[in-house]
């Protein structure tokens, strides 16, 4: 991987929130890009100077082929994510394209000869909520939450059988909530009514979540692209965990708009929100969900290049100018 002609890299989910900052980053440190899509069409939301190649839906029967033709490294950021949707077929479709899926294109990248293969997984893989004061790291006996986080799961298990069976090198980065320019869900909800100057009520709330800005993950991305030494699965984080006021308090800033917090007891809110059938948001807003990532900087002896404040200024300004 030492000349820039054989730095070459597939992306998928290469139109998505994640590969937006990483197709850049992997650029700038020397990789030829080629974007797996869904339709050709979709060629014209890749980052300037990304190749493109069309392999269609992503599951058991994708055909990698020529996706995989000269490539020395995989980053597997597609997945889907609708973790909201519940029954039969929303499990089918997760263990279709997040556990089928990634086990066909490790399978045929083993095979291609590609020599690095890193997966975008998920701290759901390992649990929901953490419990106070003990933060999750790559020795909590998994126990995921949902769907979702049982198809990511499945699927790094998957890597570490094709590492053991066909030498595969591979690494699985566990982020918690991404954010940045871009964002969807519930952060960008939370910046919206910021900006509209509605009251949160939020301000007694003391929890402790962990969170990654979408810069320092495409820069780990490329760290362990470049590490084939760095197998296994990992959390990962910014190294800076708030809580839910903190963080609303902190994006009001970055917005210029100061966040309006009501100190509503969690006890209330959490009743509330189970009236209104929403009890998984309370898990979400309220409860504990932080990471111990230690053991992953300490081998790539990584600071983040970003802090929390730079990464919320980040996503501040791209609300601003209406992305």
């Amino acid at each position: 991987m030492e000349h820039a002609s054989m730095k070459h890299v597939l992306v998928t989910g290469a139109t998505g929130f994640v590969a937006a900052t990483t197709i850049p980053a992997l650029q700038r440190a020397g990789w030829t890009v080629t974007g797996a899509l869904w339709q050709p069409g979709d060629a014209a939301q890749l980052p300037p100077g990304c190749r493109s190649v069309v392999v269609g839906d992503i599951g058991p029967g994708t055909d990698w082929t020529a996706a995989l033709a000269g490539v020395q490294a995989v980053v597997h950021l597609a997945a889907r994510v609708h973790q909201d949707e519940r029954g039969p077929a929303a499990d089918a479709a997760h263990t279709r394209v997040n556990t089928q899926g990634t086990a066909v294109l490790a399978a045929a990248a083993a095979r291609a000869g590609v020599s690095r293969f890193v997966y975008l997984s998920s701290v759901k893989a390992i649990g929901g909520a953490s419990p106070r004061g003990r933060p999750w790291t790559e020795a909590t006996p998994c126990s995921p939450p949902d769907a979702y986080g049982s198809s990511k799961l499945a699927a790094e298990q998957a890597l570490a059988a094709l590492g053991e069976t066909a030498g595969l090198s591979w690494c699985a980065l566990r982020p918690p909530l991404v954010y940045g320019p871009g964002v969807r869900a519930n952060l960008d909800r939370l910046q919206r009514l910021i900006l509209a100057g509605r009251w949160l009520p939020v301000g007694g709330v003391t929890n402790r979540r962990s969170l990654i800005f979408v810069g320092n993950l495409a820069d780990l991305i490329v760290r362990v692209v470049e590490r084939p030494d760095i197998n296994g699965a990992f959390v990962v984080r910014d190294g800076e965990d708030l809580s839910t006021p903190e963080l609303a308090r902190r994006l009001g800033a970055a917005l210029g708009r100061p966040a309006r917090l009501l100190p509503v007891p969690v006890r209330v809110l959490e009743t509330a929100a189970r009236t209104a059938g929403r009890s998984r948001l309370v898990e979400r807003l309220f409860g504990d969900l932080a990471v111990d990532d230690t053991l992953l900087r300490s081998r790539l002896e990584w600071t983040p290049p970003f802090t929390v404040d730079e990464g919320l200024r980040a996503m501040a300004a791209a609300v601003r100018r209406g992305r």
